[in-house]
């Protein structure tokens, strides 16, 4: 038995998965390219904001209840509340409450995969845990910019989105549980074998169908990140208890490589790290609403700008994106995907912040219902040929006077327009929003704080300012 207990050692020692997890173990922010750790810095400040105002959505009031009515230990906050819980109950409020909204940021790989929603998973985890640890803000960036790196490359080796919900019905986002798993065990400072237990147990809770995106309220789709995030630091916190799992989930038998993995994609697990970091790849939103939506909202907008119209003049308001972006957002139930409905609101609202998406007078006004009908969205082979996996739109609206068009390459805050976001971009995205709610002192204290992390030596003052139950 002994004999193979060492040939079994040698052979994880060998595995991409080792790799990964030795390399994590290394990670600290000092080795941290400068524009890595800002954006790493920048996916914080805006998902602790996501969860903050995320709060007050149904979604999120009622797993923020949860937490309170079953907490324990008061180790870590619960974003929008005076409320202390386990860290592993606020990583499931704060993650639940992250994407109770659609305004949280979206991913892309380096070879523009999507993965999904990979901050409203990975900073509450280890948020809460670094609340619980005391950890500082460099530890914390760094941790974040690990899960980055982990979760991407995971769903990576899956081929992505459209493969894991076309082919498997599985969320593929829900697997950015095993990157908070290695961002929480970092904060622990476990080893490499511990790293790997974390994964293992994180995924044995985390997996999730892709059943709630036929929802109408948006709220089993925000839980799925919540307990994505419940998992990376319950599975972390477990594995340095001493509590064991599989030292391979990545490559065993019957793990992620052999279950889900698209044949030739499997040396993405461990490909550049330390080279290629994975938060370079976040998307930031600035409507509120289903990524596929952005382009074509911005099209509508600017073409209205460009030429005046009155709303009662559209005949018709025709649509062309690829075909998976299509198939996610056509006429759901759900508002904030529904891009018919959230086109019309925006060409009413003349904008689609926090606001609108969410108003229920808005949602019913007699316009929005009939923009609304005459919207024809199109899954076009084209784009699919030119950008398989992108988030762009051409949008055309008829008009007495003939048709307008107009093409979006790639919505506002990708990764691949220009210029890229900046931090007024994202300060502005979220200043009225929050100093309504934390009066400006607090909101700039936030946002200062979250800009300079690698100066703050114990992440709760930063994190403790949306802590709050009172609204100024």
């Amino acid at each position: 038995m002994l004999k193979q207990h060492e040939v079994a050692a040698e052979s994880l020692t060998e595995s991409s998965a080792y790799a990964v997890a030795t390399y994590a173990t290394a990670t600290r922010y000092e080795a941290l390219p400068a524009e890595v750790a800002d954006r790493a810095k920048l996916i914080i400040f805006d998902q602790l904001a996501c969860g903050f105002v995320g709060a007050e959505l149904p979604a999120g009031r009622i797993i923020g209840r949860y937490a309170a009515e079953f907490g324990g230990a008061g180790q870590s906050s619960v974003l929008g509340s005076q409320v202390r819980c386990p860290a592993p109950l606020a990583a499931l409020a704060n993650g639940t409450a992250g994407h109770a909204d659609e305004f949280d940021s979206v991913h892309a790989t380096s070879d523009f995969l999507g993965t999904g929603h990979p901050a409203a998973i990975i900073v509450p985890a280890v948020t809460a845990l670094a609340e619980r640890q005391f950890s500082t803000g460099r530890e914390l960036v760094n941790a974040v910019a690990l899960g980055y790196d982990v979760g991407s490359r995971t769903i990576s080796v899956t081929g992505g989105l459209a493969p894991m919900m076309g082919d498997h019905g599985i969320d593929p986002g829900s697997l950015h549980s095993l990157g908070a798993a290695f961002g929480c065990a970092r904060l622990l400072g476990l080893d490499a074998n511990r790293h790997l237990f974390a994964a293992a147990l994180a995924l044995q809770q985390s997996v999730a169908l892709n059943a709630p995106y036929g929802e109408r309220r948006h709220m089993s789709k925000a839980f799925v990140t919540g307990q994505a995030a419940h998992a990376g630091v319950s599975g972390a916190v477990l594995a340095a208890t001493g509590f064991e799992a599989s030292d391979n989930i990545f490559e065993a038998r019957g793990g992620i490589i052999d279950t889900w993995a698209v044949p030739g994609r499997e040396e993405h697990l461990a490909k550049d790290l330390g080279s290629d970091y994975a938060v370079m790849g976040a998307n930031f939103k600035f409507y509120s609403a289903g990524y596929p939506i952005h382009a074509p909202v911005e099209a509508v907008l600017g073409l209205h700008a460009e030429h005046g119209f009155d709303l009662a003049d559209i005949a018709g308001i025709t649509v062309r994106m690829p075909s998976h972006p299509a198939s996610v957002v056509d006429n759901r139930s759900m508002p904030t995907i529904c891009l018919q409905h959230m086109v019309a609101v925006a060409l009413v609202a003349g904008k689609l912040g926090f606001d609108e998406a969410h108003s229920a007078l808005l949602h019913n006004d007699p316009t929005v219902l009939r923009l609304k009908s005459l919207v024809e969205l199109i899954g076009d082979a084209e784009f699919d040929r030119v950008q398989p996996q992108g988030r762009g739109a051409h949008v055309t609206i008829d008009l007495p006077g003939g048709p307008v068009s107009h093409m979006v390459e790639h919505p506002r805050g990708h990764r691949f327009r220009t210029p890229a976001p900046t931090w007024d971009d994202v300060r502005d995205k979220w200043e009225e929003l929050l100093v309504r709610r934390i009066g400006e002192y607090r909101f700039d204290q936030l946002f200062h704080g979250c800009r300079a992390l690698e100066s703050v030596d114990d992440v709760n003052e930063v994190s403790g300012l949306l802590a709050v139950s009172g609204r100024s």
